[in-house]
């Protein structure tokens, strides 16, 4: 089988769980990752299948990424999950930062952010990582608007704020796809700007299989 690396010549970064695992198939994973020349791993906690009991050797993120160096060194570089409006499971706000730290000192490279729609949260949390001597690159993760109903259901998975602005304006265009593709497109844009004009590390698109969203907002920013 030939990698995606080798068809398209673009660096890929596999994301890596481990919940429900075993150190044994991690290494193993890893193991093939360098032999195909992969540098780069997301590295996440996971979610635990319905009905599985055991969650593995591995509990949580920081562990994994503790093993990722202690296993292949510096190899691999880590990019970890970032919260700026805070994991859905998240006790508090301070213990969601102090569990993002843990992930830095465990040997995390940089950070990807959930999708968000207030710029504020995301430099909220910069100040607030800086607060706590956290100085990774943090790389704000944005999400193309295509589809209400998926957009809003996904962001009460994951945590994630739908202003209400922005709901309201959704639920007015119905099934108006092309619509709601456009006003998507503005909004999207106009964030993806500001961030960058704000000096942001890069920008992660969530594009879930729908490059033309993205490939919109792109056209759409002044380089």
């Amino acid at each position: 089988m030939q990698l995606v690396s080798e068809a398209t010549g673009v660096a890929v970064a596999p994301h890596l769980t481990c919940i429900g695992s075993k150190k044994e198939s991690i290494e193993k994973l890893l193991n093939q990752y360098k032999d195909q020349g992969i540098e780069r791993i997301v590295a996440l906690r996971g979610d635990l299948p319905e009905g599985m009991e055991n969650p593995g050797e591995l509990n949580y993120a920081n562990e994994l990424i503790r093993f990722i160096r202690e296993t292949t060194g510096d190899h691999f570089k880590i990019e970890v999950a970032a919260y700026p409006e805070f994991h859905p499971q998240a006790l508090s706000a301070s213990d969601d930062l102090d569990n993002f730290k843990q992930k830095v000192e465990a040997g995390a490279n940089s950070a990807i952010t959930q999708y968000f729609f207030n710029i504020d949260a995301y430099f909220r949390f910069i100040d607030d990582c800086e607060k706590r001597a956290i100085d990774i690159p943090v790389i704000p993760g944005v999400m193309p608007i295509t589809n209400y109903t998926g957009l809003k259901r996904f962001s009460a998975m994951c945590g994630a704020q739908l202003p209400r602005w922005i709901e309201k304006r959704l639920q007015d265009f119905g099934d108006d796809i092309d619509a709601i593709k456009d006003f998507g497109t503005d909004v999207v844009s106009e964030m993806t700007q500001k961030l960058l004009d704000a000096g942001v590390p890069g920008i992660h698109f969530y594009t879930l299989n729908q490059a033309e969203a993205t490939l919109r907002i792109w056209n759409n920013l002044s380089r």
